[in-house]
Order: structure tokens, then sequence, then C-alpha cells
């Protein structure tokens, strides 16, 4: 009588399943609620479903939408016990209801019957669910996945492992005895916004903090660059800056000297500072935990420096051997004498070190009075980069350098009480006993902010570098390395352009045998130079873009390299240039706007020259500006 009875049922749902099958209503707006979520990873649908929605021309009407053929579907789990759920036959007297019925259509495959799931967080100890739907895009990715029912005593559908998408047509169920309790759809926020990589932030003080994440990074790179350099300083302190560097790791009111070295040690950190003509930096190599411990030990030495008065006198000594060491250098001798001559009287023309007689008389109040004027938060950036979290650097920088003052003047106004002034002229060092000639001719440049300051780097690019122990020869893209290298003139030349707050260098620099035909090198350097005012090749030009972009990446592989990159650029810039804009103008620079750069900086211009060596052989400046130039009948 029971299993006649349980027969019947079963024949009774089968049948009012089936006459509901092609009395679907034509899709209305009652399915926009469900659809609406359809870009979460489950669709919850209202319970119970309303009876007139066609699913089928619901769905279909999702843009580029396609439903795949797969009709075997995996292990489900319990959405609210996560306990893995086990495929069994519908037990009998255990049936939970279902809003929906699934019918799969094989396309020729062997139809399963349809099966519940049980599972162990509802009341009765089964947790059913008719098994969900999938759809994708065009591309095979499989991007949407639908949970269909609501047998869970808790409201929350199944997640399915491991799913395959397979077609299907939904349809009404409607012989449940029980139905269902209600449960309003589950909200659910929408996802933040991806985090940019590249963020900054300015602190009340004028202090800016800036980053570019690298996830997974294991190591950053954490610094502060100060808009302070020997530009900045007067005839009587010239070298301050240099000074400080060095009193820098000589000990604070927190930690002397000694705790100063075994705290960067301990960490497997590296600590470091340099100054240029323009700025000063102070920077970190760490492990990415240890960017607060980097920060704060930065925070201390450019705030709470002690200036020992014994200290200042060890280091006057040790700056002195230096500045030994550098008149040891050629090249750097080279490029403070071509720098003094071309910005004679000017702030610019000053050297980084000092004169000798600077660094005998700096004593600990001129040091002092340099960081009141100088270190002051808006001409300071807190750069960093790699596995760093900008919103804790924030709060990092605001501990360690929130006391930093916020007046001052600043290096805008300093720049125009004493604008650097380029005047044509050359100075020559002559050492008959020198084996090497070395010697630089530079025109006047662009500023940082010039429009002009790409095309130059651009014609850098083009006029490239050569050295004779390199491999490339004289099958070097540069125009002059043919000359240099088939006659043997040079042992290496190389392009430069330095850029300032209001002007700039552009030139060549180069080494020779001040005996192996000098003038021949300069009239190569002159002919490559002067000739690009007349037009230039566009192979040439299109190689010598893509030098530049893959230079400028090449430097900023690493974190150290990219949070240079961030301070110098919000110091010069007042922000960060992505790269896709720096590559566009980039991609800007035609052969006519090559042309017509160099015909306002090269074509008709003075130049100044600084050489180091036997200067006998070399042709003299008026050699030199007759060639900026070319004379044609």
């Amino acid at each position: 009588m029971r299993a006649a009875a349980l027969a019947a049922a079963r024949a009774a749902r089968r049948a009012s399943a089936s006459s509901a099958v092609g009395q679907r209503a034509p899709y209305s707006a009652a399915a926009a609620p469900a659809l609406a979520e359809a870009s979460s990873p489950f669709l919850r649908f209202a319970s119970p479903i309303p009876q007139d929605v066609d699913f089928t021309a619901a769905l279909a009407s999702v843009p580029e939408t396609k439903v795949w053929t797969e009709e075997v579907v995996r292990e489900e789990r319990c959405g609210a016990c996560e306990h893995p759920a086990r495929r069994s036959r519908i037990k009998k007297g255990h049936r939970a209801p279902s809003p929906l019925d699934v019918s799969l259509e094989g396309q020729g495959r062997r139809r399963r019957p349809a099966l519940t799931r049980q599972g162990c967080c509802a009341t009765s100890g089964l947790c059913r669910r008719r098994v969900a739907m999938f759809i994708s895009r065009p591309n095979g990715r499989l991007v949407t996945r639908l949970a269909t029912g609501f047998g869970c005593r808790r409201g929350r559908p199944l997640r399915l492992l491991h799913p395959t998408a397979f077609s299907f047509r939904l349809e009404p169920h409607i012989a449940h005895t029980h139905a269902p309790p209600s449960h309003p759809p589950t909200p659910h926020p929408p996802p933040p916004p991806p985090s940019s990589p590249r963020q900054v932030t300015t602190l009340p003080n004028g202090l800016r903090v800036a980053s570019e994440t690298t996830p997974h990074a294991a190591t950053a790179t954490v610094g502060v660059w100060i808009d302070a350099g020997s530009r900045y300083e007067s005839a009587s302190d010239n070298g301050a800056a240099h000074f400080l560097e060095h009193m820098a790791f000589k000990g604070t009111t927190t930690r002397d000297a000694r705790a100063l070295e075994t705290e960067v040690e301990n960490m497997g950190g590296h600590l470091n500072a340099y100054t240029s003509r323009e700025q000063t930096c102070y920077y970190a190599r760490v492990f990415s935990k240890d960017v607060p411990a980097a920060l704060d030990i930065l925070g201390d030495i450019l705030q709470r420096s002690l200036l020992d008065v014994a200290a200042v006198e060890r280091e006057r000594d040790v700056i002195l051997r230096e500045m030994q060491e550098v008149e040891g250098v050629p090249e750097e001798v080279v490029f403070d004498h071509l720098h003094a001559t071309a910005f004679q009287r000017t702030p610019l023309g000053r050297t980084i070190l000092g004169p000798a007689s600077n660094v005998k008389s700096l004593t600990r109040d001129d040091l002092a009075r340099y960081i009141r004027t100088n270190y002051t938060a808006p001409r300071m950036v807190v750069a960093a980069a790699g596995g760093v979290d900008h919103a804790k650097l924030v709060e990092l920088s605001k501990k360690a350098l929130g006391g930093l003052p916020s007046d001052g003047a600043t290096t805008a106004a300093m720049v125009k009480a004493s604008p650097a002034h380029f005047t044509g002229s050359e100075v020559r060092v002559r050492d008959p006993d020198a084996e090497k000639l070395h010697f630089a001719l530079a025109f006047k440049g662009a500023a940082w902010t010039d429009p002009d300051a790409v095309p130059l780097m651009v014609i850098q690019a083009l006029l490239g570098s050569w050295d004779k122990h390199g491999g490339a020869g004289a099958a070097s893209s540069s125009p002059i390395a043919p000359v240099a290298a088939l006659n043997g003139v040079a042992d290496s030349f190389m392009a430069f352009n330095t850029n300032y707050h209001d002007t700039g260098l552009f030139g060549l620099y180069a080494v020779a045998d001040p005996n192996a035909g000098v003038d021949d090198l300069g009239w190569a350097m002159m002919k490559a130079v002067s000739g690009l005012a007349y037009g230039a090749d566009p192979a040439a030009v299109t190689r010598a873009k893509t030098a530049l972009k893959s230079s400028l990446l090449f430097a900023q592989d690493g974190p150290a390299g990219v949070a240079e990159d961030i301070g110098r650029q919000l110091l010069v810039y007042g922000r960060r240039i992505p790269k896709a804009e720096l590559f566009a103008r980039i991609d800007a620079v035609t052969p006519a706007v090559l042309q017509s750069v160099a015909g306002r900086y090269i074509f008709d211009q003075d130049h100044a020259m600084a050489a180091v060596g036997d200067t006998a052989n070399l042709p003299d400046y008026t050699w030199f500006r007759r060639r900026t130039y070319m004379l044609r009948y």
C-alpha cells in the first residue's frame, strides 16, 4: 500500500511538472532583479521564484552569452557548514522542496537522472539542492555561475567545487507539497576599485609621500629626496650639502654611530646618500618588513643629527682626501670645469664638494644653518618602491617626518633670485705628460619642464656612445662611431644631456690619444651634431626613440631605480609622469621636430668646452664655433 501511494505521488509530480512545459510566459521585467546580480559569483534568486519568468529567454537576452553543452557536474560543498556534500538518490520521505527543476539537454549524450545532494547543516541532516547552471562568454572563459535552489535550511546556495558547464532548460517546479521559507536576497556590496600601484599623498606640513607597489616583492627601497644641493649654497658655504651627507651617519640624539650601523646591518640593509647640484638623497634598501625601521632611521638622521664638533673635524680630513681622489678622475674634473665655464659667476658653476678652503673652514653652525634653511617639508619627497603599502607608508612618514618645518624659501624663488646664465667659453687644463686627452663640448640645453627636453633626449640617444673595447666597433648605430673606429681617433665618446630647473647642458664627451688625429675626431663630432639642424634620417630617429625608451625602462629595473625616478620627478615636475605619457611624448618626436630643435640649440650657437690633458693638437674655440653651421652656396 505504501509503495503504491509513493508511486502515485511520483506520477502526479511528473504529470504536474510536464504540464508546466511549454506554458512559460515571455521574458518580463520580473526577471530583472534576478539577472542584475549575474556579475557576482553566485546568483541568488528571490524565493519563491516567480512562475511567469522565462529564464531561457532572459539569459538569451544577455549580450554575448553562450551556453555550454556539457552535462557532468562534480562535487558540491554545503554553503552553510563547508561540509562536502554526497551524491545520493532522492531518499523517500526526505525530499527537500526546490523552487526549480532543471532539465538537462545532453545534445546526443545519455541523459542522467536528476540528482539531489545530501549534506549536514539542516535540521534533518540533509542539504538537498538541484544542480545549477552556467553561462560563459564567446572566448570560452567561464565568467558566471548560477545557483538556483534554496533547499538549505539556512538559505545559502551550495558552491560548486569542480563544475563543468552544461546546456539547460529551466522549468518552474509546482508539485512540491512543502514550500521553502522565503529568504530575501543577500546584498552583495560592490567590489572595491583596484588600488593604483602609484600613489602620492601630501601631508599637512607639505611633505609629499609617493610610492609604487610591486605585488609580492620581498625587498623595498625607501628614501627622502630633498630639493637642495650645491646650487642653493652661497660662495661661503659651498660644500655644505656634501659635508652633511658625511655627517648624517655619525650619530643622532637617539642613536650613536655604532648603534646606527649595527641596526642597519642586523636588517641586512643598505643605507646610503648622495648629493648633486640640485638634489640630495638619503635612502635605504631593506626587506619589505623592515621599511618602518628604515624610515625611522631616515627621519632620525635628517632631524636629529648630532653634528658633533669632534666628528666634524674628523670628516673634514675625510672630505679633503675624497677631493684628492676626485681630482684623479679626469671625467669628474672635466665636467666640473665645464660647469664652471658654462655657468660663470652663477650657482650652477660651483662644484658639489666645494673648494678646499671651504671644507677647512665650515663649522657646525654653518651646517646647522644649512639644514634649517633647506631641509623643509615642502622641498622633500618620501619615495618608496617595491614591497610597500602606501597607507602604512603615509602613517610612518607622519610619525617620522611630521615634525619638519613647512616654512622657508621655495626652490622656485631661489632659482629666480639666482638664475643660471650660459656663457660660451672654454677652459683647458694642459698636462703634456697625460696619456689621454679628455674634453667635453656642450651647448645650452633645456630645463626639466621645457617642451624641448624630450627631443634633446632623442638627439642624445641618436648620437649615442661608443667604446673601442666594446664589441660593436664600426657597426655601432652612432654616426660618429665609424670615423672613430676605422681611423682610431678616439678611445671612447658619449653624448650627454643634463637638465636643471631653468637650463641644461647638452653635448659630447670624448677620450682620445692626443697625437692620433684629435682634429679629425672634432670634425666628425661637429658634423654629426650640426648636421641635425639640416635634417635627420627617419630610420635613425626611430631607432633612437626605441633606444631611449629601453634605457628609461632599464634604469627603473628594480626598486632602487623606481624610487629614484619617483623622487626626482616629484621634485622637478611636481607629479609622477606615467610611462605611457612619456613614451607618447617620445613617439611625437619626428625628424622635422628634431631638426627644428637642433636649429634652436645647435645651429650657429655658442658652446662651452673643457679639456684636460695634452691639448696642443686640439682645435681652438673658433674652429669648433665655425662648425656649428654649414656654408652652402
